[in-house]
């Protein structure tokens, strides 16, 4: 029977698998890390918290799309806790964690991961229903978005949570990892092709809808009269959640990669090496989100950007919106109607149809 070793710190284990620990992080180099990474969840804390309060403020967010847009903030807000946790447990300390507080920091890493990544799968059968439909949202209501977002995270701390169940090295040292000493490679290989197999299907079912989304806009625009941005506004939301998912696949690819070689048992691809900076891209993740959120949407910009500098142009938009004629935006006899309907983006929201509904949000 395999001898277990839950009582051992985690020197042992990283003496065991020659885990480098980068003892040399220390004095200026080591100030240096602390006050870009601090630099970095500050921001992260700040930019998410004013995404999430302007979704919760602005009554034109209050759609399942941007219910599920703040719920991804909340999950980059998640991250910047989990990277705040990793700052001061990470380096020589690394090797005086207790195998629980090891756990803990790297559950919370991998929570952070798996709730962005369902988030972006949710919003992606989001986008079909709504687009499929000729419409810009879909007609989920608030009490089936609230569900979706508490699954979101069960799943997301499941998923944080299974090594510490059970699926570790903890009573097999020849199973363990370099990069993760208590975590099994066989874990490892299953994380990582996990996540990967799922970057690549939402990339293809985004091509798929932005394809479909730029076809029907392009028909339905030389049957149609009205601005260039009604019929734009479908593919502008799309081009937002790309850009999202472009950024994520990104930034957390090549650490992906490195644990799957790594959990292969690959002792000759330098992993070590690259470990920290590949680390540093996928915090880059959580501070490039609320950016692609704000230079996209001009909407959410502008609801930010009051909440910034505590300024109040209610009245100056409220005039720019009347000049609007109704027709143009609550055309009920236009085929198309509902599927270039963008009374949210441009701030005026119909009485009529299915995006005036507020009861399907």
């Amino acid at each position: 029977m395999n001898e277990c070793y839950y009582d051992k710190r985690m020197d042992f284990f990283y003496n065991k698998t020659n885990t480098d620990t980068a003892d040399e992080w220390t004095g200026t180099q080591l100030i240096v890390v602390l006050c870009f990474g601090t630099f970095f969840c500050l921001f992260i804390f700040i930019s998410n918290s004013l995404v999430i309060a302007a979704v919760v403020k602005n009554k034109r967010f209050h759609f399942p799309f941007y219910y599920l847009l703040a719920n991804l903030a909340a999950a980059d807000f998640f991250a910047g806790i989990a990277y705040v946790f990793l700052m001061f447990n990470t380096g020589p300390v690394s090797k005086t964690l207790t195998v629980n507080r090891w756990f803990l920091r790297q559950g919370l890493l991998d929570t952070s991961l798996t709730a962005s990544l369902v988030n972006l799968l949710v919003i992606a059968v989001e986008r079909h229903m709504s687009i499929m439909r000729m419409k810009i949202h879909s007609n989920l209501t608030k009490k089936r978005v609230t569900f979706l977002i508490i699954s979101i995270w069960a799943i997301a701390i499941f998923m944080g949570a299974v090594p510490t169940l059970g699926w570790n090295c903890l009573c097999d040292i020849t199973a363990c990892s370099s990069l993760a000493p208590i975590y099994s490679r066989s874990y490892l290989v299953f994380w990582s092709v996990l996540n990967l197999v799922v970057f690549f299907i939402m990339v293809v079912v985004y091509i798929r809808i932005y394809m479909y989304v730029q076809r029907k806009t392009n028909v339905l625009s030389s049957h149609t009269s009205g601005s260039i941005s009604r019929r734009r506004t479908p593919v502008k939301l799309m081009k937002t959640v790309m850009t999202l998912l472009g950024a994520f696949v990104v930034c957390w690819t090549p650490g992906l990669v490195v644990l799957l070689l790594d959990g292969l048992n690959c002792t000759y691809c330098g992993i070590q090496n690259v470990k920290r900076w590949f680390l540093l891209l996928a915090l880059l993740n959580s501070v490039m989100n609320p950016i692609i959120y704000s230079y996209k949407d001009d909407e959410m910009w502008g609801t930010m950007k009051k909440m910034i500098f505590c300024s109040s142009e209610d009245k100056s938009q409220d005039r720019r919106s009347s000049r609007i004629p109704s027709t143009v935006l609550c055309r009920s006899t236009d085929t198309s109607g509902h599927y270039i309907e963008d009374g949210i983006i441009q701030g005026t929201i119909c009485g009529k149809g299915d995006l005036g509904d507020k009861g399907n949000s």
